[in-house]
């Protein structure tokens, strides 16, 4: 069995984690090895492309366990990227970025936050609060903020879906046995 397929029986916590994992790895496997042009390509009328949901993705991580779980300002590479504010930064600015910048962004961001998630899983579990909190000031669980993730994740890896069938005709649920990023 890959490291990416959530376990048959498990605690809460190894489901919850297992399932946002299976979602990364397939969402990194439908976005790797491509070029430029093809980090571009957009579907009808959509203007998401591969390239902007790996940028998007990427600052979201940082952005849900440095900011809303931690409290902390978000860090590099975000604070000096030029964000202006703009919902929709990351997804237009990654026209501009490298395939390997924007393969690195992913893949470091989501480093991060497994780190920040596994410390966190060790010393107060799933009911621990985040530092977020809502307008009545309720705290999210970090239970919370990992669904989030798992239903964002499932959202674009969707979305990912139909842009690289598009593109090359890559298909599937899951990466094939054994597989690692190229890119």
């Amino acid at each position: 069995m890959d490291s990416w397929e959530p376990p048959l029986a498990g605690t809460e916590a190894e489901q919850l984690i297992g399932a946002l994992e299976r979602l990364r790895t397939t969402f990194r496997w439908k976005a790797d090895g491509l070029d430029a042009a093809a980090l571009q390509q957009t579907v009808g009328a959509s203007s998401l492309t591969i390239g902007g949901l790996l940028k998007h993705l990427a600052v979201q991580e940082d952005n849900m366990f440095t900011v809303k779980f931690r409290g902390e300002p978000i860090g590099p590479p975000w604070d000096t990227s030029g964000w202006n504010g703009n919902k929709d930064w990351e997804f237009a600015s990654a026209a501009a970025d490298s395939p390997q910048t924007l393969y690195r962004l992913w893949d470091d961001a989501v480093a991060r936050a497994r780190v920040t998630v596994t410390a966190a899983l060790a010393d107060g579990g799933l009911d621990q609060p985040a530092a977020i909190t809502w307008p009545d000031g309720r705290h999210a669980s970090l239970r919370r903020l990992i669904c989030d993730r798992i239903e964002e994740y499932g959202r674009h890896t969707g979305h990912t879906d139909l842009l690289r069938e598009a593109i090359d005709g890559r298909v599937g649920e899951d990466p094939p046995y054994g597989w690692r990023p190229v890119s």
